[in-house]
C-alpha cells in the first residue's frame, strides 16, 4: 500500500464523484483488487468512502468532505507525499496512519497548488520493488496488529512477551526490555535487551508478540543511531567471521563490496589491481560470495578457501568441458 497512491485515489474521488472500482482501476493502473484493498485502508484512517451499489453505483466521498489543516506550501506538501512512498512507515504498523496524514496535508492545499504537489510525485519513484537487473529487493512483510503491540510496548516502555522464530531454531517465546525499533533497506528491527545481553530481533520474525504491565528495565533516554552504529559494529566483527584478503579488478569491486559485511582496509598495486581485506559473516558466506565473482576477483588469503573454490571450479570445468 503507497501513500502516494491513496492520495490520488481520493483526489478522483473527489474530481469525479462517484467512480467504479474498474474506472480508478484503469485510471492508477493497478488490479480492481488492489483498489478494494486502497478503499477499505482509507475507511480505516477515517476517510468517509461509501460504496452505492447497483448498475450506475460505485465508490464516493461524502459530500462537503475536507481536511482541516493549513499552511504548507508546494515543496512541504511534496515531501510528505514523497516519504508516504516508503515502507518504513509499514513496517513499524503505520501506513494507514501516514495516508491519512498524506491526505490530509494534499487536501488542504489550493485546488491549483495540490495537483501541481500530486503531479510532481507522480515523477518520482522510490524504493521500486526490483532494480535494474530485474532483481527482486528483499522486503519485510510485518502485519499492522503485531507490529502495533510491539510499537505500543516501545513507547510504553513496558516489557515485551514475543514468539520469535530465529533462522534455523524452532519458535519459542522470550520476554525482552524493548529499546527502539530500526529499518534499514525494507527490513525493521526491534532493538531490546533480554536479561543483561543486547539483542536485536528481526520484525518479519516475530511471530507473535504480547505487550506486558511490567516496566521494561531500559534507560529514560537513548541515542538510537548510535545503539543501533554499536551492535552493527559487533555484528560485523564478531562471532564466527572470516577475514579474507582478494585482488579484484576496480571495475567490479562495488559488487563484491556489496556481498561482505565490511571492508577492513583496500590498497592498489603496481598493475592497478585492488587488495581488499573484507570481512564475511562466516566460511560459508565467504566462499558462497567469492565463488559468485570467481571471473573478476582472486582470493589471496586464507589457503582453505583458494583450495575450496579450486575445488568447486575443477568440478564445473569438468561438468562442462569442451566437446570430443
Amino acid at each position: 500500500m503507497r501513500a502516494d497512491r491513496l492520495v490520488s485515489l481520493v483526489l478522483l474521488l473527489r474530481q469525479r464523484g462517484r467512480t467504479t472500482a474498474a474506472a480508478l482501476a484503469r485510471e492508477l493502473e493497478v488490479s480492481t483488487r488492489t483498489v478494494l484493498r486502497d478503499i477499505e485502508a482509507l475507511s480505516a484512517a477515517g476517510v468517509p468512502v461509501y460504496a452505492e451499489r447497483g448498475r450506475h453505483g460505485g465508490f464516493a466521498l461524502l459530500p462537503d468532505f475536507q481536511t482541516a489543516l493549513t499552511g504548507l506550501n508546494h515543496d512541504e506538501a511534496l515531501a510528505l507525499v514523497v516519504a508516504g512512498s516508503r515502507r518504513g512507515a509499514q513496517l513499524f504498523g503505520l501506513g494507514s496512519a501516514l495516508a491519512s496524514a498524506v491526505l490530509e496535508v494534499v487536501d488542504a492545499l489550493p485546488e491549483g497548488l495540490r495537483d501541481t504537489a500530486v503531479g510532481a510525485a507522480q515523477r518520482l519513484l522510490i524504493d521500486p520493488e526490483t532494480d535494474l537487473l530485474s532483481r527482486r529487493v528483499a522486503s519485510d512483510e510485518v502485519s499492522d496488529s503485531l507490529a502495533a503491540e510491539v510499537r505500543r510496548a516501545v513507547f510504553a516502555g513496558h516489557k515485551l512477551r514475543i514468539y520469535y522464530e530465529a533462522v534455523g531454531r524452532p519458535p519459542q517465546w522470550r520476554t525482552v526490555d524493548p529499546i527502539g525499533l530500526v529499518t534499514v533497506r525494507d527490513q525493521g528491527y526491534l532493538l531490546a535487551k533480554r536479561g543483561a545481553e543486547d539483542r536485536t530481533y528481526r520484525l518479519s520474525r516475530v511471530l507473535a508478540a504480547e505487550q506486558l504491565d511490567e516496566p521494561a528495565q531500559r534507560s529514560d533516554a537513548v541515542d538510537l543511531d548510535r545503539v543501533w552504529r554499536e551492535r552493527n559494529v559487533r555484528f560485523r566483527t564478531g562471532g564466527d567471521s572470516t577475514a579474507v584478503v582478494v585482488g579484484v579488478d576496480p571495475a567490479h569491486r562495488e559488487h563484491l563490496v556489496a556481498t561482505a559485511l565490511a571492508v577492513r582496509s583496500e590498497e592498489t598495486d603496481d598493475g592497478g589491481r585492488l587488495r581488499l581485506h573484507v570481512v564475511f559473516q562466516d566460511a560459508r558466506h565467504a566462499e558462497w560470495a567469492l565463488w559468485q565473482h570467481a571471473m573478476y576477483a582472486e582470493v589471496e588469503a586464507p589457503q582453505w578457501l583458494r583450495s575450496s573454490l579450486h575445488r568447486r571450479a575443477t568440478v564445473i570445468a569438468a561438468r562442462y568441458g569442451a566437446p570430443d
